[in-house]
């Protein structure tokens, strides 16, 4: 263990001589870190903080009071073996966010880097967490869950076991989802899909001509009402060679679940919630 002196601990803090804190890293009061943990440079861990199981967590994370992170799966298959938790850098657990090892040795867990846990949310066992996400207050994912990057899932949403949801997806406050949601695309309710996530386009840089052949793609993929193979087909014809069009049609020709399905337009809106150009 790193001299003490380039660290701060709290002396109500409970942290094992085994543990690994490297230098910069501040521990609050109550907090225990358990003999397997390896927590990076300048990480802040608050008050009643709890880090445990065989996890190992990249730099400048922070972690709010009563988050518990790198705990047994919920899992009746788990055996009790000395399975994985790996976090990237940079991101922020806010308070009571759970983050759960996986359920066996040869799967970890993961969460990338840049992504905010709000509070109260839950990444459950073997989840694939990519980067720069935020998921919201009360969200639950269950395990096996992948999220691509940039993804926003609002509060109180939930996703099912083995669920994709692909880059730049957003979920609107409240939906559920137990099939994939498409990168780009919005979720509403429960397995529909409400449009183009067009403000999170627009965030992310795509220009306003990209924009417009998603949209078109779109419509082809989930509003034609050709069967999805005989879509797929049609999309990949008209788009050839259009990388973000191939992204989309190759997630949705990819999913063993099932595609979220589109519930029709909002009034006074031609995509639905989010809009399009």
């Amino acid at each position: 263990m790193p001299e003490r002196s380039t660290i701060v601990i709290h002396p109500a803090a409970v942290v094992h001589p085994d543990a690994r804190i490297a230098p910069g890293c501040r521990i609050g009061p109550h907090a225990v870190i358990d003999a397997h943990v390896e927590l990076g440079e300048a990480c802040d861990v608050g008050p009643l903080v709890h880090l445990t199981g065989h996890t190992c967590i990249g730099a400048r994370n922070r972690f709010h009071a009563g988050a518990v992170v790198g705990d047994a799966p919920q899992d009746f298959k788990y055996d009790g073996r000395a399975t994985r938790l790996r976090i990237g850098d940079d991101n922020v657990f806010r308070e009571h966010v759970t983050v759960h090892r996986s359920n066996k040795t040869s799967e970890d867990t993961v969460i990338g880097n840049g992504n905010f846990l709000m509070a109260g949310s839950h990444v459950g066992h073997n989840c694939e967490i990519g980067n720069h996400n935020i998921i919201a207050n009360g969200a639950l994912l269950a395990g096996h869950v992948h999220l691509a990057d940039r993804v926003f899932v609002s509060g109180t949403c939930i996703v099912h076991q083995s669920c994709r949801i692909g880059r730049l997806a957003l979920m609107q406050g409240g939906s559920a989802i137990s099939t994939d949601l498409p990168p780009f695309c919005i979720s509403r309710g429960t397995n529909g899909l409400a449009g183009l996530n067009t403000i999170g386009l627009r965030r992310a840089g795509i220009e306003a001509a990209d924009r417009l052949l998603l949209r078109r793609a779109y419509h082809r993929l989930f509003r034609s009402r050709l069967p999805r193979q005989a879509a797929i087909a049609a999309a990949r014809e008209e788009f050839a060679g259009v990388a973000l069009i191939s992204e989309l049609i190759d997630f949705v020709a990819s999913t063993r679940r099932g595609i979220c399905r589109n519930t029709g337009s909002r009034i006074g809106s031609p995509e639905g919630p989010g809009g399009e150009d």
